[in-house]
Order: C-alpha cells, then sequence, then structure tokens
C-alpha cells in the first residue's frame, strides 16, 4: 500500500511537498492586515497575552483611551510593543516534524547521480532510492522547518548531508540530484 508522496521538480520541491501534506508550516493569519496602531490593539484573551508577553502592561483606563481617542498621544516604544504583539499573534507557529515523518522509509523517484553513475530511478530499469530516515539526523532541518525558512535548496542539502549519507554513506562521488521531476514516497 502506497503512503504519503510529495512531488517537485526537485528533490527538495518533492520533500517539501510531502512535509507540507503531512503538517501545518509557519504561516500568517490572513485576517491580521491591519495597518494602523489603534487596530492591532485586541480585546480577545489572546491579543491581552501577546501584549503582556510583548511587555506592555497598561490599565484598562489608558487602552479605552487609546483605541476611543485616535488623537491620543502614545509614546513611540509602546508602538512598537503594540506591533510586536500584533505580529506575534498574526503569526502561526509551524507543527513540529512528527516521528514517523523522521522514522519513516522513504523511496525517491528521479534522476539520482553518484559518481559515475546516473540512473532515472523508481522505473521498470531501476528501483526506487530507498532512504531509512531513522538514522538522520534532522535538528537541522527541524530548525529551519519551525522558523518558516525551509526552502526547497536547504531541505535537499540538509536531506542528502544528515538523511541519506547517514543512512547509505556518501555515494561514490557525493549524491546528486539533477532531474527536473521527483516523487518522493513515505512508507
Amino acid at each position: 500500500m502506497a503512503g504519503p508522496t510529495g512531488r517537485g521538480t526537485s528533490l527538495g520541491a518533492a520533500l517539501n511537498d510531502l512535509l507540507h501534506s503531512q503538517v501545518t508550516a509557519r504561516h500568517r493569519l490572513s485576517s491580521y492586515n491591519a495597518k494602523h496602531w489603534h487596530a492591532q490593539l485586541t480585546a480577545t484573551h489572546r491579543g491581552q497575552q501577546a501584549l503582556a508577553d510583548a511587555g506592555l502592561n497598561v490599565t484598562t483606563k489608558t487602552l479605552i483611551n487609546w483605541l476611543s481617542d485616535s488623537e491620543y498621544n502614545i509614546r513611540r516604544n509602546y508602538r512598537d510593543l503594540i506591533h510586536t504583539a500584533y505580529e506575534n499573534v498574526a503569526i502561526v507557529p509551524a507543527d513540529p516534524i512528527p516521528r514517523h515523518i523522521k522514522r519513516g522509509q522513504y523511496e525517491i523517484s528521479g534522476v539520482v547521480t553518484t559518481g559515475d553513475d546516473e540512473r532515472e530511478r523508481g522505473t521498470a530499469d531501476a528501483a526506487p532510492l530507498r532512504i531509512d530516515a531513522s538514522r538522520g539526523h534532522w535538528d537541522a532541518i527541524e530548525e529551519l522547518w519551525l522558523a518558516g525558512e525551509l526552502t526547497d535548496d536547504e531541505f535537499e542539502d540538509h536531506f542528502i548531508d544528515d538523511v541519506i549519507v547517514e543512512d547509505i554513506g556518501e555515494g561514490t562521488d557525493g549524491w546528486q540530484f539533477t532531474g527536473g521531476s521527483y516523487s518522493v514516497e513515505l512508507r
């Protein structure tokens, strides 16, 4: 039985497609688009907590004054704290990479090169490249994922160095994925 599959124009794109199909990536809430600091104050518990976390502790009376009078003079550093709190509430953190992703068996189809050996893997002539991800080191990948900075290129580079090499070694002359179409199945 086939497992979740990611597809892309590079190995990194296919890996990212697979990961995005399994967990929620870090993203910005589309409803958070206020441009003026008055609009960034919120009466929700989450907003109040964000203000407190940003270091802004003001009385209810002060908040009412700020909200009711657009001309109310507020110190610049308070505006910066409000903006920081608003941005913190607007960003939804990424889910951690689940165990089944980090411990799974991967089957990679597409052009795989090591040394002089270049093959289209996952065809009738050549089996997919099989990788046991449980032997890999996922710390750098997960750090980039949680920060919202896991690009296709970064994912591919770290997957090669930290997962493939840890499982099956360096290869004849390193691993290269120079094709234009890849699929990655997780088993």
